[in-house]
């Protein structure tokens, strides 16, 4: 038995017997501190049963995290830049630390596509939660007519692996292209080619780095990503349960979101999976999702047990 459990397993005894003196006591004082005191136990619980369900093999793992915008051209630019903001603001909220890899902006707005590392306790079990299509319906700001729009961006999530991964890269296989590195809007521009892209031609895999003003670097950090991105792929074709560990995001467009995102003509975000749903929107976008990620734990437990 863990600390922590020991040590919930213990107030609820101690508040057990509190509660039998405060009632024979007729101590309303008391009955009412230990009415307070039961939420915090609650949440304690709820804690120690949910890192009960990141019990995966690579849950406990940092992880690579990417977001890709779908079908909506200049929209789900925008919309993948939403996204990212509010992952970003709940890995704040956990203190998760992140850093970037990859971002390509949008040609007019947003982003097409960002790759982020994100290191922190259950970082891969938590945010493997989020893998899939994300929808959103909102007026376009775009939209001189001011219509509604529907939007689409895919996420992903794979795990770090130690350096001492498996997986024997052939450099024929690879083909290594350098590139200047730049933020949105031109900022952040480097003078020298030193952002990276690495395409796997076997199985097309691409992986691009441009956080480090290194050259080599860059290189050493794609291959860091490309060598996950290739162990996952290889344990999919001989294993039908790591097949599940990736996922398939399917077409970035209808009929593959997970989730979606309501601005009008109604506020709501439903998670399809599980039917969770919440109308504080804007609370969404400001990283408050521990609630759906919370809920598919459960949902894929729940599937796990009905499956035995």
């Amino acid at each position: 038995m863990t600390g922590p459990v020991k040590e919930a397993l213990q107030q609820a005894r101690d508040m057990a017997e509190l509660f039998e003196l405060a009632v024979e006591e007729s101590d309303q004082q008391t009955l009412e501190q230990i009415e307070m005191d039961l939420e915090p136990l609650a949440e304690k619980c709820e804690q120690i049963e949910l890192t009960g369900l990141l019990s995966g093999e690579y849950d406990s793992n940092s992880c690579f995290f990417s977001i890709h915008a779908g079908a909506g051209g200049t929209e789900s630019c925008d919309w993948a830049s939403m996204l990212l903001r509010m992952y970003g603001r709940y890995f704040e909220r956990n203190k998760y630390k992140f850093e970037e890899y990859e971002i390509t902006p949008g040609e007019e707005a947003g982003i097409r596509s960002v790759t982020l590392r994100v290191s922190g306790p259950f970082a891969y079990g938590k945010l493997s939660c989020e893998r899939g299509v994300h929808r959103l319906v909102r007026i376009s700001p775009f939209d001189s007519n001011a219509r509604r729009h529907t939007s689409f961006a895919a996420v992903d999530c794979i795990p770090e692996f130690e350096d001492d991964i498996d997986v024997e890269i052939d450099e024929e296989d690879l083909r290594i292209d350098f590139y200047r590195a730049s933020g949105a809007g031109g900022q952040h521009v480097n003078k020298t080619s030193s952002a990276v892209r690495l395409t796997h031609l076997p199985t097309g895999i691409v992986v691009q780095c441009q956080n480090q003003r290194s050259q080599h670097k860059n290189r050493a950090s794609a291959m860091k990503v490309l060598k996950a991105r290739l162990y996952i792929h290889e344990q999919k074709k001989r294993d039908a349960e790591l097949a599940k560990l990736y996922g398939n995001k399917g077409e970035i467009a209808w009929g593959n979101q997970i989730r979606s995102y309501v601005m009008q003509p109604y506020q709501m975000v439903k998670d399809h999976r599980t039917d969770h749903q919440v109308g504080n929107v804007d609370g969404v976008m400001d990283g408050d999702i521990e609630k759906f990620i919370e809920s598919y734990l459960r949902h894929k437990a729940k599937d796990r047990s009905n499956k035995q």
